[in-house]
C-alpha cells in the first residue's frame, strides 16, 4: 500500500481492485449520520461516483438519512473488502450533489427502479406490501409511454472527503494504517501512519 499524498487516488485504485476480485458487491458501503441530538445511525448503501471532488452515493432526501444529513450535514463511510483484505474510512461534510448529475443517474437507473423511488415512502409505516405494489403499479400505468420524472424528493449526496484512513491487513494483526487528513477541501492532505 502507498502512503503518498492522494488518498483518493489510492482509493480508487483499490476500489478498481475490490470490484475486480471481492465476492459481493464492492460499491458497498456503511453510512453513518447523526441526527440533531448526536444519535448515531448507520446503514449500507451502494457508492455511485467517487473524483476528486468526493463519493456520491443517491437517496430519498425525505428519509431519516436525508432528514439527518438536513440536520447534521456530516457524514461517514466504511468499506470492507475483505477478499483484498482492506477497509477504508471515510468522513467528511455533505451538501446536495448537482441536481444535473442526479438527473442524469436517475435516467440510467433501470424503469422499475424509477417506478421504484416514486412507489416507496421510505422508512414510513406500510400496512403490507401490497399497498406498495399497488402505488407501484399506479406509476407504471400514469407513465406508460414515457420518461419517468425524478422525484423531487430523491438524489444525490457528495460527501466531501476531510479524513481518509486507509487499513490494510496484517500478520500477527499488525496493521498497516494510514490516516491522511485536511482541514478543508483546499488544503493539502497530511498522511500519518497509526498504530494498529
Amino acid at each position: 500500500m502507498s502512503n503518498g499524498n492522494d488518498p483518493i487516488a489510492e482509493f480508487t485504485r483499490l476500489f478498481t481492485l475490490a470490484k475486480q476480485r471481492e465476492t459481493s458487491d464492492a460499491t458497498a458501503m456503511t453510512v453513518a449520520t447523526a441526527d440533531a441530538d448526536g444519535t448515531p445511525h448507520a446503514r449500507m448503501l451502494l457508492l455511485k461516483q467517487v473524483d476528486e471532488r468526493g463519493f456520491v452515493f443517491y437517496s430519498n432526501r425525505n428519509s431519516p438519512k436525508g432528514v439527518q444529513l438536513a440536520e447534521n450535514p456530516r457524514a461517514a463511510l466504511c468499506f470492507h473488502w475483505p477478499v483484498i483484505k482492506y477497509q477504508v474510512r471515510v468522513e467528511g461534510p455533505v451538501c446536495h450533489a448537482d441536481e444535473d448529475e442526479s438527473d442524469a443517474y436517475y435516467w440510467s437507473r433501470a424503469r422499475g427502479s424509477q417506478l421504484g423511488a416514486w412507489a416507496s415512502y421510505q422508512s414510513q409505516p406500510l400496512s403490507n406490501r401490497a399497498e406498495l405494489v399497488a402505488r407501484y403499479l399506479q406509476l407504471k400505468l400514469k407513465h406508460a409511454g414515457r420518461r419517468v420524472p425524478r422525484p423531487p424528493h430523491w438524489g444525490g449526496y457528495l460527501l466531501t472527503p476531510l479524513r481518509i484512513e486507509i487499513w490494510k491487513d496484517g500478520h500477527f494483526r499488525l496493521h498497516d494504517r494510514f490516516n491522511y487528513t485536511r482541514p478543508d477541501e483546499q488544503s493539502p492532505w497530511k498522511c500519518e501512519r497509526l498504530s494498529p
